[in-house]
């Protein structure tokens, strides 16, 4: 007998080629589930700057077109 052949462990090689698959596949799936992970971080981080966003817009708008002075509608309707 060779060398190589006495260095094999004599295991059932179909029983191992039935684990590596499952392995395979929950790695792929904890992948996977990281990159969603990271994706929807990336998406809420992108909602609160646009959220913050308009908050500051609004606030800047808000404060130039306040206090002109006049009321915005008369205080007593019209008589026909």
């Amino acid at each position: 007998m060779e060398a190589s052949q006495k260095a094999k462990p004599t295991t059932d090689s179909h029983e191992d080629d039935a684990m590596y698959p499952e392995y395979e596949l929950s790695q792929y799936r904890s992948a996977e589930l990281l990159r969603q992970a990271e994706n929807e971080r990336l998406v809420r981080e992108t909602l609160r700057g646009r959220r913050a966003a308009r908050r500051e817009a609004a606030e800047r708008s808000a404060e130039t077109d306040s206090h002109t002075g006049r009321p915005r509608r008369h205080r007593f309707l019209r008589t026909a």
